[in-house]
């Protein structure tokens, strides 16, 4: 039996390498929360908090699950007992939404029991693969040139698949240009949701169709599953479903309307390993395809990714690159990398690096202990 004795929190912020724009917002630093949780032995376990600093992704932030972890979350979490970490989550069962916040807390317990049991994480979760197939994402860029600029480099770091950020007036042109450059080149699409269901938007998504794309992911708000069954029953490229889904009642209602193919496992989104572990189940079990997906972690949560996306059902490249691409200085060692667009998966036990403490302690901007 395990149980938590304290749980500790410190909000950070790092700097991006090379500052990134999608439809809703552009971006030159994050911060996120990082959490430690501890059981009464001494041992310990660390999780992230991936949430955005605005409502435009989700309608949780780094300020709403500050409050959330504070007054709730931490609290519930401390003094309960627990066998497996997949039952961790039972303390804060009653508190409702709020995914974000809790896949940090979620995310720690694993790897607390994880390195407690010698494990490492991978394993733990199920995982078959030793190392990871990469993608990169990338932003709107200022023109095209700048764009085939970023695929060149990352194709030549040899990167198996490039993810572009697309947007009214940011869509088919670049997409094209990129296709053309790279004819045999993995490419897939992303609007975070930006367009409505319009003849016109309708019209992009038939000329980004006829492009050769691995999926289009979100095209459509996240409650608009209706929209996108009618746009997956009338093009040939896959539909990607990524804020549509963000539990497991979603993910059924989705399988249920053919609102897509392909579903996005983003750990941070599900509310952690938890529950993406059980999302990865039941879509591969409906015939879905299914890829991991990130938040631009920092080093612990980019680790607990690289151990969902270990799972044999993770068939197209992860969005799990390497921590350098968007940070010059992360916060586990050895750092993540990818080598000729692979990531390793840790042997060592739970998350399979070292936690940076004094680094974390020292840029925390604030910090709170239950």
């Amino acid at each position: 039996m395990t149980a938590v004795a304290a749980v500790e929190a410190f909000r950070l912020s790092l700097p991006l390498v090379h500052t990134f724009q999608t439809s809703s917002h552009r971006k030159s630093h994050l911060e996120h929360i990082v959490v430690r949780v501890t059981d009464g032995s001494g041992a310990s376990g660390w999780g992230e908090i991936a949430s955005p600093s605005d409502p435009y992704y989700s309608p949780e932030t780094v300020d709403t699950c500050w409050m959330m972890l504070r007054r709730y979350l931490a609290p519930a979490l401390v003094g309960t007992g627990w066998d497996h970490p997949s039952e961790a989550g039972r303390a804060w069962a009653r508190i409702r939404g709020h995914h974000f916040a809790k896949a940090g807390l979620d995310i720690a317990c694993w790897d607390l029991w994880a390195r407690s049991s010698g494990t490492p994480l991978a394993a733990a979760l199920g995982g078959t693969r030793r190392s990871i197939a990469a993608g990169v994402s990338l932003g709107i860029e200022p023109t095209v040139d700048d764009l085939l600029a970023q695929v060149e480099r990352h194709v030549a770091d040899g990167y198996q698949r490039i993810k572009l950020k697309i947007a009214p007036g940011w869509d088919v042109a670049p997409t094209r240009a990129v296709r053309e450059a790279y004819p045999d080149l993995a490419v897939q699409v992303d609007a975070n949701g930006v367009y409505p269901e319009t003849l016109e938007a309708l019209a992009t998504m038939r000329e980004l169709d006829v492009l050769g794309l691995l999926l289009i992911e979100q095209p459509f708000a996240p409650g608009a599953l209706a929209a996108h069954a009618r746009l997956a029953a009338t093009i040939g490229t896959p539909v990607c479903l990524d804020e549509s889904v963000d539990d497991l009642d979603q993910l059924d209602t989705a399988i249920a309307l053919g609102a897509g193919s392909i579903l996005n496992v983003k750990v941070s989104r599900m509310g952690g390993l938890t529950a993406a572990r059980t999302a990865h189940d039941r879509a591969v079990a409906a015939g879905w395809r299914v890829w991991c997906g990130g938040m631009h972690e920092f080093g612990v949560g980019r680790a607990a990714n690289v151990a969902i996306a270990s799972l044999p059902g993770f068939d197209l490249p992860s969005d799990v690159s390497g921590s350098d691409k968007y940070y010059a200085h992360d916060i586990v060692s050895p750092p993540i990398r990818a080598t000729g667009g692979m990531v390793p998966v840790p042997a060592a036990p739970g998350l399979g690096h070292d936690v940076d403490e004094d680094l974390i302690r020292g840029q925390a901007t604030d910090t709170f202990h239950t």
